[in-house]
């Protein structure tokens, strides 16, 4: 354990290099740059919630607000685990080259869409206080499923991108995916205004949601965060790093037979 803390330190310059990497051609040849970072969340909020406004429920006049909340976290989620899951493919041409440790390259994709989706939080603030909701103390308890949300896609990441390089087709698999899981979010509607009586285990299971639900406690309602989706965010989060890092170290030695 020891010696990988110290081969993680030797080569943290060339993470941070590969998070800017990131950004940079995210960005490239972009007109708006970053500040799209900003605008194109406001942009899916107004629409979304023009479209969807009649299935608004507890969240009243924060309807836009809820909105955004489950955008951003699902957004951030989507573009981190794609991300990652080619890339390993994406550097082939490095890895073969030198010698890198592989974590390297989905761990940087990670870090650089949270740094992007923390661009954009300002925004939600600043659509907070245009429509008024309440600030309380609970809304520092918004950093734990922030937390979570980092080190749960970080881990799907890693796994994702282990069975890309031996099976190209998970990227299409995992498109539909994450559609499913987004319908699963409630990100545009409240579950108690569409969803018949019977059905809330469709939510229970899906750790991202759980994520979503606490995060919006402590920003919109102002409560506590739900103790049973807290715990089961923990435990998928943190269960699925463990599992990644080892589905990873385990597969790591055979990509270069395949990429």
């Amino acid at each position: 354990m020891k010696n990988r803390i110290k081969n993680f330190l030797k080569y943290n310059f060339l993470l941070s290099e590969l998070v800017k990497k990131d950004i940079k051609l995210k960005y490239r040849r972009s007109i708006l740059g970053l500040f799209w970072t900003l605008l194109e969340p406001l942009l899916t909020m107004i629409v979304l919630t023009v479209v969807f406004s009649k299935l608004r429920g507890k969240s009243g006049n924060f309807f836009p607000v809820y909105i955004l909340t489950g955008r951003l976290l699902y957004t951030f989620f989507a573009n981190s685990t794609k991300a990652a899951m080619k890339a390993i493919r994406t550097n082939s041409g490095m890895i073969k080259k030198v010698y890198i440790p592989k974590y390297i390259y989905p761990l940087s994709n990670v870090i650089s869409n949270f740094v992007i989706f923390l661009l954009s939080l300002p925004v939600l603030a600043l659509v907070a206080i245009v429509f008024k909701v309440p600030i309380t103390w609970h809304v520092i308890e918004a950093v734990i499923p922030l937390i979570l949300l980092f080190i749960m896609s970080l881990g799907v990441g890693m796994i994702l991108s282990a069975m890309a390089v031996f099976f190209r087709d998970i990227e299409y698999l995992w498109s539909v995916a994450l559609m499913l899981i987004m319908y699963c979010c409630a990100i545009f509607y409240e579950p108690g205004s569409v969803i018949k009586q019977g059905y809330g285990w469709v939510f229970d299971i899906n750790p991202l949601y759980a994520l979503i639900t606490n995060f919006r406690n402590s920003i919109i309602y102002g409560t506590s965060m739900n103790m049973n989706a807290l715990i089961y965010s923990i435990v998928f989060s943190f269960g699925s790093l463990f599992i990644g890092i080892w589905f990873f170290y385990k597969k790591q030695d055979k990509f270069i037979l395949n990429i």
